[in-house]
């Protein structure tokens, strides 16, 4: 019985993330990180490995050859594999994009970025899934730029990169600190929600709170806003109280202020563990001169996104909607 290529790719990495996980006395996540570089750069970079356990991880290394395996594959096999590690080590800000999530990014993304090349920031990249998600879906020029501050997860995110053979410019800092970046033509986020620490640094937003804690959320999308080229897009995964927290009156002004809304797409709640934690897809587009309001912003509840006829009436509407606002 032939395996199929995810599955052999996961096992290749479950393994030899296992034998690392025990030889250099780390966390599973660290070992994956440290297995995949060794794929990539097809050998054993940890000093500390026995000359028993060397052999033995190249000699699994070289069953698989990485050129015969799709993006895609290794995107899936990857992320399967840390899905496995964060099950076992929960941490709250690791989460996953879902895949259906992901796909309808990408599908967004290439509907309204018409230029054959562009830049993308992802200002919480995570592990990388997202960003690369959307690139394996893209058939254009994508210069990507992915920021998080945590160290392990922007590792699995240049892992994830090079074993994608995706040049993405990756920085391990806050994304609310200042960014040394130039402008960007669209930025793609699946949003941290929760509150920002650092009082003082949020005193430099508009969205800072009146009192208290400041929305993170509220201020990853300003901080993405100010990185974003004039005319240009913003997709979030935003949750569906956003318009409705105690900041928002501050969200609504700035977004008057700021940017257009093109749409909201309201993934379905059977996505999510209950209604409090269901998310929806916010589409802005950053005001300059000639740049217009569509007629009526896309507004749409998604279904279900297995089923294939209901999603296909939906990519209809969408389709229907750009043939009236976008030409």
């Amino acid at each position: 019985m032939k395996i199929a290529p995810v599955e052999q790719l996961f096992t290749l990495f479950n393994e030899t993330a296992l034998v690392l996980q025990e030889e250099l006395s780390c966390t599973y996540l660290e070992a994956l990180a440290e297995t995949g570089e060794n794929l990539f750069h097809g050998s054993i970079l940890q000093e500390e490995v026995s000359e028993i356990t060397e052999k033995r991880l190249n000699k699994q290394y070289k069953e698989i050859n990485l050129d015969n395996f799709t993006k895609e594959e290794i995107r899936k096999a990857y992320q399967l594999v840390i899905l496995k590690g964060m099950k076992e080590n929960v941490q709250p800000n690791h989460q996953m994009t879902p895949d259906s999530v992901g796909m309808l990014i990408s599908y967004l993304v290439d509907k309204f970025m018409a230029e054959s090349s562009f830049r993308l920031l992802d200002p919480a990249i995570g592990t990388g899934n997202l960003v690369t998600t959307v690139l394996n879906q893209l058939q254009k020029n994508v210069q990507s730029i992915g920021i998080d501050i945590d160290d392990l997860l922007i590792k699995l995110a240049y892992v994830n990169a090079n074993l994608q053979e995706h040049p993405i410019e990756l920085f391990n800092q806050d994304s609310l600190e200042p960014l040394f970046i130039d402008p960007v033509d669209a930025v793609i986020a699946d949003l941290p929600v929760g509150y920002y620490p650092n009082d003082v640094r949020a005193l430099d937003y508009k969205l800072k709170a009146e009192k208290g804690h400041s929305y993170a959320h509220h201020l990853f999308m300003e901080q993405s806003v100010r990185h974003t080229k004039s005319g240009g897009y913003l997709f979030f995964i935003i949750p569906n109280g956003l318009f409705e927290s105690d900041q928002a009156h501050q969200l609504r002004d700035f977004f008057k202020e700021e940017v257009i809304i093109q749409g909201v797409l309201q993934l379905p709640i059977s996505m999510f563990k209950n209604k409090n934690a269901a998310k929806s897809i916010l589409i802005l587009q950053k005001k300059g001169e000639g740049i217009t309001a569509p007629k009526q912003a896309l507004l749409a509840n998604l279904p279900s996104l297995s089923s294939a006829v209901e999603m296909d009436n939906i990519l209809k509407k969408i389709d229907k909607w750009f043939q009236e606002n976008k030409r």
